[in-house]
């Protein structure tokens, strides 16, 4: 099996095992305490995310409630969140303005998206992980999409990959085009950096 292989049967496995976890759940629940005590001190006020697929972890939660937070301490600019939406084209992502009821469609590859709303460019950007290793490296649907867009976003936004225990690889190898992130979190704490 070569490399490419290799990593598709690791990807399905850990989507497989991720949507059969018996306890996600309740690993939910502490990586949606885990962001929030995180999220605490963060300067940026811009933050994009992304609509759960596959068992991922759902960021949206913590981040209204951050958004709330934010507005209910009076702060100077109100805070923004935004969700990802593809362009065919150029296989990157845009994002834009996210809110609990905001009008809502399906992207091409039927995951829903924001319906109209304003383009935003996020200061801190959340990334799904199918898994995740050492070095603050990711592994994704095998799109590019993330990393593609990352590699073109200026300024270039704090990246912050979220995914539960069981996606940690410790041999996942990094592969040229993949863009580190600068931190990882799953339902335990912080993963990235040690």
């Amino acid at each position: 099996m070569d490399k490419a292989e290799a990593k598709k049967a690791l990807r399905k496995a850990l989507i497989e095992e991720r949507l059969n976890l018996s306890d996600r759940l309740a690993r939910a629940e502490a990586l949606q305490r885990v962001m929030r005590i995180w999220l605490f001190d963060r300067p940026e006020t811009v933050i994009g995310a992304y609509w759960p697929i596959k068992g991922e972890f759902d960021p949206l939660p913590a981040l209204h409630r951050w958004k709330e937070d934010g507005e209910l301490n009076g702060e100077p600019q109100r805070r923004r969140i935004g969700l990802p939406v593809v362009n065919k084209q150029h296989k990157t992502l845009t994002f834009h303005t996210w809110y609990p009821g905001c009008p809502m469609e399906e992207d091409a590859y039927g995951i829903p998206k924001p319906k109209d709303t304003e383009i935003i460019v996020p200061t801190l950007l959340f990334v799904p992980c199918v898994g995740y290793g050492t070095g603050g490296y990711r592994l994704g649907y095998g799109g590019g999409f993330y990393d593609r867009t990352l590699a073109t976003l200026q300024p270039k936004p704090f990246t912050v990959g979220l995914g539960f225990t069981h996606g940690f690889v410790d041999d996942l190898e990094p592969e040229a085009h993949d863009e580190p992130l600068d931190a990882i979190l799953n339902d335990n704490g912080v993963v990235w950096p040690l």
